[in-house]
């Protein structure tokens, strides 16, 4: 009879110990889980803070443009900001028409001059290389000249001022097969009226 009991208390012990460890368990688990929660919630956080960082440095920059623009307007006749207006392009990359950096600094200071002139309407030309069927490349060219106008009355100016088009190859500015020569003919072009 000892023998059963030393065995049945053994057994009891035993599992106590597998109860403990597994608890044990469980709870190293849990912290680990709450450790990754918490490093989650902290890359998070950090990862809000720089796009917000990110955002008041392009809208500093972007101020800082229009402050220049506004200085320069004052010395240029209204002819020659108008040229200005029209002479400067946007350039898309191949088989795109989401807006580069770039394209962006330009739109926002063409979107100061119309905000500035809201007399001023402007048709916004899709234009893409040679590359594409034809059907292809008309669409293609719409997408950019919207995706233009889009930000163009984000940045304030009344859609009533911007119309698009768009010639898909149609209007080249260059012959050439090269990428160079595709470059400057997927462009979004600007026409002041």
């Amino acid at each position: 009879m000892r023998k059963s009991r030393a065995w049945i208390f053994g057994a009891i012990m035993l599992a106590m110990l597998l109860a403990l460890g597994v608890s044990c368990a469980k709870k190293q688990v849990t912290m680990e889980t709450q450790e990754m929660a918490a490093d989650e919630s902290q890359q998070s956080a950090e990862d809000e803070a720089a796009r917000r960082e990110a955002e008041e440095a392009r809208l500093q920059e972007q101020r800082a443009r229009e402050a220049r623009q506004r200085q320069e307007a004052s010395s240029m006749s209204e002819a020659a900001r108008k040229a200005a207006f029209e002479d400067e392009e946007i350039h898309f990359d191949f088989d795109k028409y989401v807006l580069t950096p770039q394209a962006m600094m330009v739109l926002d200071d063409k979107a100061a001059y119309l905000r500035e002139h809201p007399e001023v309407r402007v048709l916004v030309e899709g234009h893409c290389d040679d590359r594409g069927s034809n059907e292809y490349n008309l669409a293609l060219g719409d997408r950019r000249a919207n995706s233009a106008k889009n930000y163009l009355v984000k940045s304030g100016v009344a859609e009533s001022q911007v119309t698009t088009i768009s010639y898909g190859e149609e209007q080249p500015l260059c012959m050439q097969q090269n990428e160079s020569c595709w470059y400057r003919n997927r462009r979004g072009h600007f026409s002041a009226r």
